[in-house]
């Protein structure tokens, strides 16, 4: 295996659980959650689900500009040399981590107050700015994997 394939397949590994585990959760346990619990227990549950998740998108967060660098290096000797596709991953990257750090920073303390103060209305709300967040860095990670995908022809 050359150091490029080990680089390139670490890359892979952090983007997918990224983007899949987004997936998951926007499209099949978020709806699963609504339809089987009350707001209360829902509520509960996402705070379970995200420091668990938060855990794995952390460890992504630091893998991808590091092989995505290292990338840029083996392939492309640089920043200047690196085809356009590149330069959007690295700006869809970018954004994705201004959302995660939004939620993580911000709308996950209002939520974990709220369940403590048994406010579940106001634990509704940041749960839906949430969902919100996570759908728009969902998109802008599919747009990454479609990017990446397509980078032959861009």
């Amino acid at each position: 295996m050359t150091p490029y394939a080990f680089v390139y397949s670490l890359h892979l590994l952090a983007a997918l659980i990224w983007v899949g585990g987004m997936f998951f959760a926007w499209m099949i346990l978020r709806p699963a959650a609504v339809a089987a619990l009350e707001a209360p227990p829902r509520l509960k549950l996402w705070l379970e689900v995200f420091p668990r998740f938060f855990y794995w998108v952390w460890a992504a967060v630091i893998v991808l500009p590091v092989t995505g660098v290292g990338m840029l290096h083996l392939r492309f000797s640089g920043f200047d040399t690196a085809p356009r596709y590149v330069h959007i991953m690295m700006g869809l990257y970018i954004a994705m981590l201004a959302l995660f750090l939004r939620i993580q920073a911000l709308q996950l303390p209002e939520l974990r107050r709220a369940v403590a103060a048994e406010d579940w209305p106001n634990g509704g709300a940041v749960l839906g700015r949430i969902r919100r967040l996570v759908g728009i860095n969902l998109l802008l990670g599919l747009l990454g994997v479609t990017i990446a995908g397509l980078r032959p022809s861009l």
